[in-house]
């Protein structure tokens, strides 16, 4: 039907969907869906509007609806094993960026201080960055006062004991966790003790490491978090929307916030896609991916540093490296772009201390879930490492290595 109808956007699609079958997706926050979620998303719910909470709906005709935003509220739940009487699901927001800010709209007044980690150390821009000249770059940096810790320089990692140090001379209302290039696992219940400390809230964002999570690889941001946000298209191989899980006592002030405050009517479809990808983390397949996907990565982060490659924090404990390119004469985004043009997909990124800006940043983020997904093992991240190491060190053509690319991904399906 598309293709007669309207061409041109049918060819578009048709050229990603290729690029997505040759090319190496190393970017770690972009993932597969299974046909089954995409099934969903695609489905007539796209149609519905349904302002409100389930049996509180603006509109009529929502009965069916409401039974699916119910079932798909129980499976986020099983997935972190919690109950229904301590935890409350919102997953409206369409976005975890949005869910962020609901949170912070929700449990916060403007003005108020907020303690979250440094965009250029891992964090996100949702948690509040503002340059360092005190610019808000952020919305939520417009309304709150927002402050920063990051990672020790030798380490590259947390250094619990000078984060409750700042939290006592900050005092903020709400303590942030979490982030899109920290490799390592974060010590839920110690950032919990320090938020508590001060009698802050705890917000978990755990937006790349869902699926870890779920599958029993990291340590869970549960019972200690008060509020815990996370995207559903990373790790957890869903579609491109998100979830919130607070305590019960939070419900009201959350739902409120994202609606009527921030939002109007729900994408139906991506919450019905969202049940979907959660049915399929409660599968052993999907343990046994989960565990793959950190197998991948440290395999991979071992292989690059061999190759002499400055990994930040020295390896990973989950699904992304970070590399610092300071000691190779070449900039995150000269590497990401010729990368690229061999067929290995990564993002140029910050590192800790960076020196260089954010268009030209010092660093790349390489991931695992998107070729774990479609079956890749420790065998294709000795090899990608390698490949890694010819394009960026020893200048091999972009166009040779993206022959091998190829052959590679034909093997497997996506």
């Amino acid at each position: 039907m598309l293709k007669k109808s309207d061409h041109k956007i049918y060819n578009l699609i048709k050229k990603e969907e290729q690029r997505q079958k040759e090319k190496l997706v190393m970017i770690a926050s972009e993932n597969y869906t299974s046909n089954a979620v995409r099934e969903a998303l695609g489905s007539v719910l796209t149609h519905k509007y349904s302002e409100g909470e389930p049996g509180k709906r603006y509109y009529q005709g929502n009965e069916f609806v409401d039974e699916i935003e119910k079932l798909v509220n129980e499976r986020a739940l099983k997935v972190f094993g919690l109950s229904s009487k301590n935890w409350h699901v919102n997953c409206k927001a369409n976005s975890a960026s949005i869910a962020n800010l609901t949170v912070l709209t929700a449990l916060l007044e403007p003005g108020d201080k907020i303690l979250a980690m440094d965009l250029t150390h891992g964090g996100h821009l949702s948690h509040g960055w503002k340059l360092p000249n005190g610019k808000p770059i952020a919305f939520s940096a417009k309304i709150f006062d927002v402050n920063f810790y990051g990672v020790e320089k030798k380490t590259g990692v947390f250094d619990y004991k000078k984060i409750a140090k700042l939290a006592k001379k900050i005092k903020p209302k709400l303590l942030i966790t979490g982030g899109t290039a920290y490799a390592r696992d974060i010590d839920y219940k110690k950032m919990a003790k320090i938020a508590h400390a001060v009698g802050a809230y705890y917000l978990a964002d755990i937006a790349h490491e869902a699926g870890l999570i779920a599958g029993k690889v990291l340590k869970s941001p549960f019972p200690f978090a008060d509020v815990v946000t996370t995207s559903t298209q990373k790790t957890l191989r869903g579609p491109r929307g998100s979830i919130i899980i607070c305590r019960a006592e939070l419900k009201d002030k959350i739902d409120r916030a994202l609606f009527p405050g921030l939002m109007g009517g729900p994408s139906d479809n991506v919450i019905a896609a969202i049940g979907v990808c959660l049915q399929e983390a409660q599968t052993l397949a999907f343990k046994k991916y989960a565990w793959q996907t950190v197998k991948n990565a440290k395999v991979l982060a071992a292989e690059l540093k061999k190759n002499g490659f400055n990994i930040v924090s020295g390896g990973t404990d989950k699904h992304l490296i970070l590399i610092d390119l300071r000691n190779k004469n070449i900039n995150g985004s000269e590497a990401a772009i010729l990368l690229d043009q061999a067929g290995i997909v990564c993002n140029k990124n910050t590192v800790p201390f960076e020196t260089g800006s954010p268009m030209k940043p010092s660093g790349i983020r390489l991931g695992t879930p998107a070729l774990t997904t479609r079956g890749m093992k420790e065998k294709e991240m000795k090899i990608i490492a390698r490949w890694i190491k010819e394009i960026l060190l020893e200048k091999k053509s972009p166009a040779l290595v993206l022959r091998e690319v190829k052959k590679m991904t034909k093997k497997f399906s996506v």
